[in-house]
């Protein structure tokens, strides 16, 4: 009884309403075992138990219910078949079954959320008139309804309010059982005790009862306008510093002896950042209302299992699944995944269909398509559950989700535990097949509605409620974050599209009604003793926000001041990081390539972090097709068409835009890439195309001739060996012996290609593709492919002196690095920007 003690507002409170209670029953003579007190929500019936006990200590007790417990405890409720149960997990699929026969399949995907919501509306309304005057409610409620016309834009929305409106009229209700003769009978006395909202359910059982019942107000009509001896204002930047300062409230609150402490759970995501802040302080804390059991750790890794499963499913989302799996062993999958990266396979039917020569990774790979292949065919849902039960249990995961207590709640949320299945024989709309498509719908939206409430051994001294259940309970402190314009509005947004008119004719909640109670739980939750109000002066994307309307009126009160900052400011010593300047003389290179020793000019400590440790980025197996992938599809285009033309050669215009087309489209299967994915780049292919075409009809008519294409060379250089791929090698002549042209292709910005031949020996990849050729003379350039038509060749004149001095400059450089010189890290500006050793360098601390 010491927490009881600690809000004598909350004393007070019990002790006028149940006072109130007692002269009622002694106005009646009912006797109080034969009361029932209709409580607004669950969570307060063992308070009013504990306050009655508490001055009632001899005699009998009412009974404490909420309409629910109420009509739990007189009879089960067993829905029978289109009844809506108020289960997602049979609700959704008899919406479905109600389009269907609505003639709607074809919108049945888009339309059964929507129906099933609208429906769930509409039920707390219908379940709110008594059972023998629903069909006189029923025909004036049509008749609020506007006809579906057929060429109207929201037929569609028409159809799915007449469709929910005929749902919940034909349904049973659980709460149909407390209008029975017998339960009115058995009950001498109901006192309603209405909260911020009035319970429309109540209200008609009030007026069943009569003279028998009598409605109470639980919030105090007298202490409008009264505030709390403190509140405190907490302005934050953003969500994590909002986390943070409230959870230094909470445990600033706990510290002095104020508890338990209510935290206010305005915005689900910042709760769970308060609690994770809690947690690693050792603050226990008891979550009333939970979270979406869909945003589990369990609920993660099951759904995983489901979309590996689809016939289009990414390598990523398969190799995702396949680690929660313990049946594969790691090493194995690791190997997967490296070699899916290096081959940049996106698609995992493209991964299974390859010829897998090391054994561990065809087998690896077999088992996994063996079980995606268990859940491809159409089947009802009874099917579905045996199903995927049989894959968690063969790829493991079944143990670690039984063991977990989110993950035995999502089993049994999707009726995946033994002898659930009999269930599904009662659900007339479970028999028609589904694909797995719709299948994995179908489970994401029972995770989506269902809740994970935590159990917690023991008292928690932080309690995370919504606003309005502090109502008539003794909290010492209340923390209450997210009071900001978006998540604390003054005048909330109604659910459901239903007009002014059907919400006050039916009784549902109208934007007037929700402002009035919105305001009545603020001003309640500002009446405990001490109040911290936090909200956050800017969102994730950069958007400025405001406080809430309600807090803007507290400074305009003047009955709030600034809080204090909690949090515990604590000196960091910076304590910066040396340049590095590590030694390679012990990691001789053999193999140089132009794109190594670019790194090295740019940068030495990039060449020895990854060409001589051989750090590497793991690479996106779905990345979306960028710029580069453009350059790779055209070198290997033009080599298919020049290869092509050179063993068929043709002059004519028509053929060879026919011939680079049907390259192009060679090239596209091969690499396998979609349509839809190269869609920004197959369309300005027939300028690139024409383009270079009228380029190459330019180039041989001076001379030019094309003898290979992508041509792997190595030329010894002493110790080392250089080794690249030459783009493409052509023979220009005009009177005498022909001269050797190197060509890079380019599809840069023109701009950025001249730059490179002004760039003398600063630009070193021409010069390095010259140095792996032993001719004596030779000419090079880059090939400029613009994607505006526009194609030109920039040639760099001093090629062989620049060959030579790149030669002296190799030699003179590895031989530094044999002989121990430091390797320090050099880059600058667009080097450092995407250098994938930037992280490794730690150049934004260096101690200079």
């Amino acid at each position: 009884m010491t927490v009881i003690a600690k809000s004598d507002q909350c004393t007070a409170l019990w002790l006028r309403v149940l006072a109130q209670v007692q002269a009622h029953l002694h106005g009646l003579a009912a006797h109080p075992a034969r009361t029932v007190v209709l409580v607004p929500y669950a969570q307060l019936m063992p308070w009013a138990q504990r306050y009655w006990a508490l001055h009632h200590a001899d005699g009998f007790a009412p009974r404490f219910e909420t309409t629910r417990n109420w009509a739990r405890q007189l009879a089960a409720f067993v829905p029978q078949g289109d009844d809506l149960a108020g289960d997602v997990a049979r609700d959704t699929l008899t919406a479905r079954t109600l389009l269907d026969r609505a003639g709607l399949s074809a919108q049945r995907d888009v339309l059964a959320v929507p129906l099933q919501e609208a429906a769930s509306q509409l039920a707390a309304a219908v379940a709110a008139v008594a059972p023998a005057q629903r069909e006189a409610w029923g025909i004036q409620a049509r008749s609020l309804l506007p006809e579906p016309d057929e060429g109207s834009t929201l037929r569609f929305e028409a159809v799915v309010a007449r469709i929910a409106l005929e749902w919940v009229l034909a349904s049973r209700h659980a709460t149909d059982v407390l209008f029975e003769p017998g339960v009115r009978q058995s009950v001498d006395a109901l006192v309603v005790l209405q909260g911020f909202q009035v319970e429309p359910l109540a209200q008609t059982l009030q007026a069943h009862w009569g003279d028998k019942a009598v409605a109470l107000a639980l919030p105090p009509a007298a202490t409008d306008g009264a505030v709390s001896a403190h509140i405190a204002l907490h302005a934050a930047q953003d969500a994590e510093d909002e986390a943070q300062c409230a959870a230094a409230c909470v445990l600033a609150h706990v510290v002095a002896g104020r508890t338990p402490v209510a935290l206010a759970a305005n915005d689900r995501a910042l709760t769970r950042r308060i609690g994770a802040h809690l947690a690693s302080s050792g603050v226990a804390v008891r979550d009333e209302n939970g979270w979406t059991l869909s945003t589990t750790r369990a609920a993660s890794q099951l759904m995983a299992a489901l979309k590996a499963c689809a016939w289009n499913a990414s390598a990523d989302e398969v190799l995702d699944w396949l680690k929660h799996t313990p049946v594969i062993e790691s090493s194995a999958l690791n190997a997967l995944e490296r070699a899916l990266r290096k081959t940049a396979v996106a698609s995992w039917t493209g991964a299974a269909a390859r010829d897998w020569a090391d054994k561990p990774l065809a087998a690896c790979v077999a088992l996994a398509q063996g079980w995606r292949e268990g859940l491809r065919a159409p089947r009802a849902l009874a099917q579905w559950l045996q199903a995927l039960r049989a894959l968690l249990m063969a790829s493991g995961q079944w143990p670690l989700l039984e063991a977990d207590a989110a993950g035995a709640r999502v089993l049994t949320a999707l009726r995946l535990q033994a002898g659930q299945e009999a269930e599904l024989e009662d659900w007339s709309s479970a028999g028609r097949r589904m694909s797995l498509a719709e299948f994995t719908r179908w489970a994401n939206e029972v995770l989506e509605a269902a809740r994970f409430v935590p159990a917690l051994d023991g008292d928690a001294l932080v309690i995370v409620l919504p606003m309005p259940q502090l109502l008539a309970r003794p909290f010492a402190a209340l923390v209450l974050p997210g009071c900001d314009e978006k998540r604390l509005q003054p005048s909330p947004e109604p659910l459901g599209d239903w007009t002014q008119a059907q919400r006050q004719a039916w009784g549902l909640p109208t934007r007037e009604s929700l402002e009035a109670a919105q305001r009545a739980a603020w001003q309640y939750a500002l009446q405990t003793p001490a109040v911290d109000v936090l909200w956050r002066t800017g969102d994730e994307g950069g958007e400025p926000l405001l406080a809430s309307a309600l807090v803007l009126a507290l400074h305009l009160d003047g009955t709030a001041s600034k809080g204090a900052d909690g949090r515990s400011q604590r000196a960091v010593v910076a304590h910066p990081t040396a340049r590095p300047l590590p030694d390679g003389s012990a990691l001789p290179v053999v193999r140089l390539s132009s794109t190594a020793y670019s790194d090295l000019r740019h940068c030495p400590y990039r060449f020895f972090a990854l060409r001589q440790l051989g750090l590497q980025e793991a690479d996106e197996l779905a990345a979306e097709v960028d710029k580069r992938d453009f350059g790779n599809w055209l070198h290997a285009v033009l080599q298919h068409f020049h290869e092509e033309l050179l063993a068929h050669p043709t002059d004519d215009a028509a053929t060879r835009v026919a011939r680079m087309d049907s390259a192009a489209q060679a090239v596209t299967r091969q690499q396998g890439l979609g349509e839809g994915d190269f869609l920004p780049f197959a369309a300005g292919w027939p300028q690139v195309r024409d383009g270079y075409l009228r380029w190459l009809a330019q180039h041989e008519q001076a001379g030019g001739h094309f003898r290979q294409a992508e041509v792997q060379t190595t030329q010894p250089l002493g110790a080392l060996q250089l080794v690249g791929t030459i783009d493409r090698i052509d023979a220009v002549s005009s009177t005498g012996e022909p001269t050797p042209l190197v060509i890079d292709y380019k599809t840069e910005n023109d701009t950025v290609t001249r730059k490179r031949i002004g760039a003398g020996a600063e630009d070193t990849q021409l010069a390095f593709y010259a140095a792996l050729l032993s001719h004596d003379t030779l000419r090079a350039a880059y090939v400029n492919v613009g994607e505006r038509g526009e194609t030109q060749m920039h040639e760099q004149d001093e090629v062989v002196h620049l060959r030579d001095l790149l030669v002296e400059g190799i030699q003179h450089d590895f031989a530094r690095i044999a002989a121990g010189a430091p390797m320090p890290a050099l880059g600058e500006g667009a080097v450092c920007d995407y250098c994938a050793a930037r992280g490794l360098c730690r150049k934004d601390f260096w101690n200079d």
